[in-house]
């Protein structure tokens, strides 16, 4: 199952055991079943602390990984290869001792949890966001023995997926009930099963000391702000919904100048271990409610704590845009997705639309038609937006169909899920029914930045309007990336502009500094 490389590189993890590991393997004549259990044979084989038996589960395929001593339990149903299988080994080092890398506090309050917690996280292999979530379930299952976690690929258990109308991933089961969609961490998780944990910490966050430099938002510009920042020796803070932004969703980046080729999550990892290089006081799961001047800024955030800094660098980022037509909210995740590369697989052998005919349209399109049945993209504008080569691309495949000047109306259901959409032809103006499974939408971004309406100057595309050296309309109030009004909304431009606005913040606190030293000065006199 597993080539010589692999191998080598997996026996050098495993070395890192401390304690028994047992795999409980469920298995049948099936191809994808023998897959399974060859993989477990070439993992048992690799250390003398990881043992195999065979035994009928309530899934097949599927593979255990227990601790005997603690009784702890992690699930993989379906083959945990591609994307997932860092998981997998994740999952080996985690139950077999190697230490978990999370804060002490963190791991306490897993362990103290009180009752039981089965979770079931639906996924597909090439979803770029199902991994976190994977492995953040995971660890917890790790450290305490009342948390289960099983992984199911999607598309091997296309039963269940139907019977509880799964149509975007991951999408998490706890105790049988539906428990979250999309991305969420470990202190998301711990935040919805523990009350009184985002009180607790919002307590922490208030007693924090004024900084020099707070960074709102974990992206490719908030992490360059905040590196920079620090560089200088000035107190940095930064204040993240999640960390990495919509980088975390992207799947190939290969115009990242110096890295021929990448992925979002593992970009976004080695942003966060960079940052966590510095003395930079991550604050994640926060979001920001409203900026104040008073001498000090003072950010509220939806927690309800609040936080005083000298200078703010706004890098809030921008979210997928949506139709904002009947029925797109109300089949979102049942139908209505945003990621191709995650939901695709969902939808294998049924028709789909892509609403957008830009880079991003032409191209969830054609990693679709690879999947599903049919794909039709609808495109409001007379002509493409595409680059030339994806356009002949698409074109030149059997199963893609392009509709211009259509602008989509509404979208349909049966009250479950969705069964279709209406879109008008703009130039004849009359209507149209098409019957399909899913809606891809990819029609550009919105900025983050409706807690700023009334705050700093913004386009009338809600970006924040930015100088040269990245301030807004507010003096010691700075902004970077796709959240201002940048020409190109591109990684390395965000970064670039992060760094910017950062020395702007710096050059600000030492011209600032100076400005209250000399009235000081002359007020003594």
């Amino acid at each position: 199952m597993l080539d010589t490389n692999i191998k080598n590189q997996l026996n050098t993890y495993l070395q890192n055991l401390k304690r028994p590991v047992e795999l409980v393997v469920s298995a049948d004549a099936s191809p994808k079943s023998q897959e399974l259990l060859s993989l477990a044979t070439d993992v048992a084989g690799l250390s003398d602390l990881v043992s195999l038996t065979e035994k009928t589960g309530s899934r097949t395929p599927s593979m255990s990984i227990i601790n005997p001593q603690l009784n702890t339990n992690i699930t993989f149903a379906g083959l945990p290869m591609g994307h997932e299988f860092t998981s997998l080994v994740l999952a080996l080092l985690h139950s077999g001792g190697h230490p978990i890398k999370l804060a002490d506090e963190i791991i306490e309050q897993v362990k103290s949890l009180p009752g039981e917690f089965h979770f079931e996280t639906y996924v597909s292999l090439s979803c770029q966001t199902c991994p976190e979530v994977v492995q953040a379930l995971n660890m917890m299952a790790a450290i305490n023995p009342n948390i289960t976690n099983v992984m199911i690929d999607g598309a091997l258990f296309q039963d269940e997926i139907n019977e509880r109308n799964i149509m975007s991933v991951p999408t998490v089961y706890m105790n049988g009930e539906p428990f979250s969609v999309g991305a969420i961490s470990v202190v998301e998780i711990l935040n919805k099963l523990d009350v009184n944990a985002v009180a607790r910490k919002a307590e922490q966050i208030n007693n924090k000391e004024a900084f020099d430099v707070l960074v709102v938002g974990g992206g490719p510009a908030g992490a360059s702000a905040a590196i920079y920042a620090a560089r200088k020796g000035l107190r940095t803070g930064i204040v993240a919904d999640k960390f990495g932004g919509q980088v975390a969703e992207t799947v190939g980046i290969e115009n990242f100048i110096s890295v021929s080729k990448t992925e979002g999550p593992k970009l976004v990892a080695n942003l966060e271990a960079h940052v966590k290089d510095y003395d930079v006081d991550i604050m994640d799961n926060q979001r920001a409610l409203s900026l104040k001047d008073g001498g000090l800024f003072e950010l509220e955030l939806e927690s309800g704590a609040k936080l005083s800094s000298k200078t703010v660098l706004l890098a809030t980022g921008a979210r997928w845009r949506e139709m904002n037509v009947p029925g797109e909210q109300e089949y979102r995740g049942s139908g209505v997705a945003y990621c191709p590369h995650c939901d695709g697989p969902l939808f294998k052998g049924k028709r789909v639309a892509v609403i957008g005919g830009g880079n991003s349209g032409i191209e969830a399109a054609i990693d679709l038609a690879n999947i599903v049945e049919h794909v039709t993209v609808l495109e409001f504008d007379t002509t493409l937006r595409a680059d030339e080569v994806l356009q002949r691309k698409a074109h030149s495949m059997g199963n893609i169909d392009i509709i211009t000047q259509a602008m989509t109306t509404e979208v349909i259901g049966d009250g479950k899920r969705v069964t279709g959409l209406k879109y008008t032809d703009r130039k004849t103006n009359q209507s149209h029914d098409v019957e399909l499974a899913g809606i891809f939408v990819q029609i550009g971004l919105v900025p983050n930045t409706e807690w700023l309406t009334d705050t700093v100057e913004l386009t009338g595309r809600g970006e924040i309007i930015v100088d040269g050296k990245g301030q807004t309309s507010i003096p010691g109030v700075f902004a970077a990336g796709d959240v201002t009004n940048s020409a190109y909304k591109q990684i390395i431009i965000a970064m670039g502009s992060g760094a910017t606005a950062s020395l702007g913040a710096f050059d600000y606190l030492i011209r600032h500094s100076e400005d209250e030293q000399t009235k000081a000065t002359e007020i003594a006199a």
